[in-house]
């Protein structure tokens, strides 16, 4: 019987201390939250995910940028940068469907990330690739082709049949991955990706957590975790610096979450219980508000809640069409 790969690593008193405090961060985060009820914070987050993912790799484009470019605005900007944004938006949208076990999944996500960007789309390389830092400097030349595909095989079937707290096992699994480097191109938006796919597979909220703009901030001692790893021999100062990363992100999201709460007022809260998931006109909410002023209406109800993202029109295009109808999103 073939010998599985264990990926090198140890589980240190300091990396515990992390996760302790993260899983008892995720639990404040729960009772808060409820982040599927704040679509307009969640589409902040996937935007900073993508921003910042992007910006790593060198993308010139502003967040304010990309916000346009995902709205369907146009953006002056090189068309490379644009389509990078648009490809990672589709791949990130890919994250509740996509089974983060399967290394079939990861092949079509590859082709959704980096369509139009490199000739190998949704295929292991065939050539020698590396890491480059911001600098441009190799800090990591990756294994032989030849040797991919096994690899690959065997870091699937690890993070599938590990009992490691997934915490810690998609840390391991990110390092190991940018190791390999499977792609001609695209393995640190995938890698960074991937990782949260793994989280989201364990505790869905992970979807939304940006650790990538965390990562971006860091950018120089994420690749000297890399560095320092593989000059170990094991992946321990780049899951401590990964752990770090998602405990400052859950800080951050925590601390939005809360801002956008305290930001909810009584008459939206008042909105949210009668308006229901198919569309309403704003006639039939004033009735079941008890409210007779058309303006004190929109004033204090309906235009702050359209603007939190909390709910949406069907006719979004005609804000002031007679037909318009509102709906909880």
């Amino acid at each position: 019987m073939e010998e599985r790969y264990i990926p090198p690593y140890e589980i240190t008193e300091e990396m515990l201390e992390v996760v302790s405090e993260i899983m008892e961060k995720l639990g404040n985060l729960n009772s808060v939250n409820e982040l599927k009820k704040l679509p307009r914070l969640r589409r902040v987050s996937r935007i900073k995910s993508i921003h910042s993912s992007l910006a790593i790799e060198n993308n010139t484009l502003s967040v304010e940028q990309v916000t346009d470019v995902i709205d369907g605005k146009r953006v002056l900007a090189p068309q490379e940068d644009i389509l990078a944004v648009k490809n990672a938006n589709d791949a990130y949208k890919q994250l509740e469907n996509i089974n983060p076990f399967d290394i079939n999944d990861l092949l079509k996500v590859h082709q959704i990330m980096m369509k139009g960007l490199v000739d190998e789309t949704g295929k292991i390389r065939t050539g020698q690739v590396g890491v480059i830092n911001s600098q441009g400097k190799v800090v990591h030349l990756a294994p032989p082709a030849e040797f991919v595909s096994g690899q690959l095989e065997q870091l699937f079937y690890w993070v599938k049949n590990s009992s490691t707290n997934m915490l810690i096992k998609s840390c391991v699994f990110h390092y190991e991955f940018e190791f390999i480097h499977p792609f001609r191109d695209g393995n640190g938006r995938m890698g960074r990706l991937w990782q949260t796919a793994l989280l989201a597979s364990w505790k869905p909220i992970f979807a939304w957590i940006p650790i990538e703009s965390i990562i971006k901030d860091n950018q120089e001692e994420y690749y000297q975790s890399i560095t320092y790893s593989t000059s170990q021999g094991k992946s321990n100062i780049f899951i401590m610096f990964i752990l770090n990363c998602l405990n400052k992100a859950i800080d951050e999201i925590l601390k939005d979450t809360k801002n956008h709460i305290n930001h909810i007022s009584v008459q939206i809260e008042q909105l949210l219980k009668v308006i229901e998931s198919y569309p309403q006109s704003a006639i039939e909410l004033m009735k079941k508000l008890n409210l007779k002023s058309r303006i004190g209406f929109r004033n204090n109800y309906l235009n702050p809640a359209l603007d939190m993202g909390l709910i949406a029109m069907t006719q979004p295009d005609k804000p002031t069409s007679k037909n318009q109808k509102y709906f909880k999103v």
